[in-house]
C-alpha cells in the first residue's frame, strides 16, 4: 500500500503538461521575442523568467544557429537565429533561386540530406538558401526533439524572426514530414518579420498543416523585409487548368492576321517575364552558389526551377503603424531596417493587443 502511495505521490509531483492552444496569443509572442537571439540568457535582457535554456546548437552551414528552451508548462520552443554581421549569413538569403519541396542536397562530403516539405511535390517550390539551412540545422533538431519527446514532451513551438522566421517556416513544414517523428506531437508556429519561403504552391500547403490557428507571419506594416525576396509570376506558375494552356493551338485556328497579331502580343507578353527568371536564377542561384562556395566548399549545387514566385505565407498578424508610431521612430535617411527590429514589433503589438510587461 505504502508502494502504492508513494508511486501516486511521484506522479502527482510532476510537471502538468499543457496543451498549447490554437490562435495568436499576444503574450506568447511577446515572450518568445524576449528569448534572446543567440541563446546566451548572461546577456538576455527582460528574459522571460518561465523560460529556461536548455541547449544552444553550433554554428553551422550558413551561420544557422538555433536554441531549445523549456517552457515551465511543459511547452519547447525551438527558436531559430535569424541574419548576423556575417558575409555567409546574409548569402543565406541572398541565395534565392528556387528548387522543388522535395529533394536531396548534398551538404558536405558526408551529408546527403533528403528532405521534404510539402504534399504536393511536383509544384511547391521552395527557397534554395534557407532550405539549406534547414539542412544543415536538421539532424540535431531531429536528434533533441526525440530526447524531448522520450522525456514526455508533446508539444513544441517554432519561431524566429527575421532571417530565422523564414527558416522557422521550412523547419515547420520539414518536421510535418519526417518520416521518423511521432505523429502526435503539437507544433505551433510563430514567423516573425519573416520573408517569403516558396512559391504559392508551398504555401498552400504550409496554411494548410497550420489551419486552425497554428500558424502565424507577424509583420509590422512598414518593414520592408517581409516583401522579399523580389517575386515574378509567369503563365508556367498558374493551376492546370488554365486559360494560357494552350495559347499556341487556339491561335493556330485562327486566320492568319489574327494568329499573327495574337502571337505577336503572347509572345511579347511572356518573353519579358521568362527572361527575367532566367536573369534570377543565374544571379540568384549560379552567381551566389560561387560566393557561398568558397565558404561551403563540399556542397554541390543542386538544380533549379524556372520560377520566381515568391509568395506570403501563414495566418497573417498585421502590426499597422500610424502617425504615432512614425514620430516616436522616424526613418533618418541611413538606418534601412528601422522598422524591423524586435522592439518595434513588441511596441506595436502592445499598441494593438493586452498584453502584460
Amino acid at each position: 500500500m505504502r508502494a502504492i502511495l508513494w508511486a501516486l505521490s511521484v506522479v502527482l509531483a510532476l510537471p502538468v503538461k499543457a496543451q498549447l492552444k490554437a490562435g495568436f496569443d499576444a503574450n506568447e509572442y511577446q515572450d518568445l521575442m524576449r528569448l534572446h537571439q543567440d541563446g546566451d540568457t548572461a546577456n538576455a535582457k527582460n528574459h522571460p523568467s518561465s523560460y529556461r535554456l536548455l541547449y544552444t546548437s553550433p554554428e553551422v552551414g550558413f551561420y544557422n544557429r538555433w536554441m531549445m528552451w523549456e517552457r515551465n508548462d511543459g511547452v519547447d520552443v525551438i527558436q531559430v537565429r535569424g541574419t548576423i554581421g556575417k558575409l555567409e549569413s546574409w548569402l543565406a538569403n541572398f541565395y534565392a533561386a528556387m528548387i522543388p519541396a522535395k529533394g536531396v542536397l548534398q551538404l558536405n562530403d558526408s551529408t546527403r540530406w533528403e528532405y521534404k516539405l510539402a504534399a504536393d511535390t511536383a509544384k511547391a517550390y521552395v527557397h534554395v538558401g534557407w532550405t539549406a539551412a534547414v539542412g544543415f540545422m536538421s539532424a540535431d533538431i531531429i536528434s533533441h526533439v526525440k530526447e524531448r519527446y522520450a522525456r514526455g514532451t508533446r508539444q513544441f513551438i517554432v519561431t524566429g524572426h527575421s532571417q530565422g522566421g523564414a527558416i522557422a517556416f521550412l523547419l515547420r513544414s520539414y518536421l510535418q514530414y519526417h518520416p521518423d517523428l511521432p505523429k502526435d506531437i503539437i507544433y505551433k508556429t510563430y514567423c516573425s518579420a519573416a520573408p517569403k519561403p516558396g512559391n504559392l504552391f508551398y504555401a498552400y500547403d504550409f496554411e494548410n498543416i497550420t489551419r486552425d490557428g497554428w500558424g502565424f507571419r507577424i509583420v509590422n506594416s512598414d518593414d520592408w523585409v517581409p516583401e522579399t525576396p523580389l517575386s515574378l509570376q509567369t503563365v508556367e506558375d498558374y493551376n492546370m487548368p488554365n486559360p494560357f494552356m494552350n495559347v499556341k493551338g487556339e491561335l493556330k485556328k485562327q486566320k492568319f492576321f489574327i494568329r499573327l497579331y495574337g502571337n505577336l502580343i503572347y509572345n511579347r507578353l511572356t518573353r519579358t517575364t521568362n527572361r527575367s527568371v532566367r536573369r534570377f536564377r543565374k544571379t540568384l542561384g549560379n552567381g551566389v552558389f560561387r560566393l557561398a562556395k568558397r565558404h561551403l566548399p563540399e556542397m554541390v549545387q543542386p538544380n533549379y526551377v524556372f520560377s520566381n514566385n515568391y509568395m506570403t505565407c501563414g495566418t497573417p498578424i498585421i502590426l499597422m503603424t500610424d502617425a504615432e508610431y512614425h514620430k516616436k521612430f522616424p526613418f533618418d535617411g541611413k538606418n534601412i531596417f528601422v522598422h524591423h527590429m524586435p522592439e518595434k514589433y513588441l511596441w506595436l503589438l502592445k499598441k494593438y493587443y493586452s498584453v502584460s510587461d
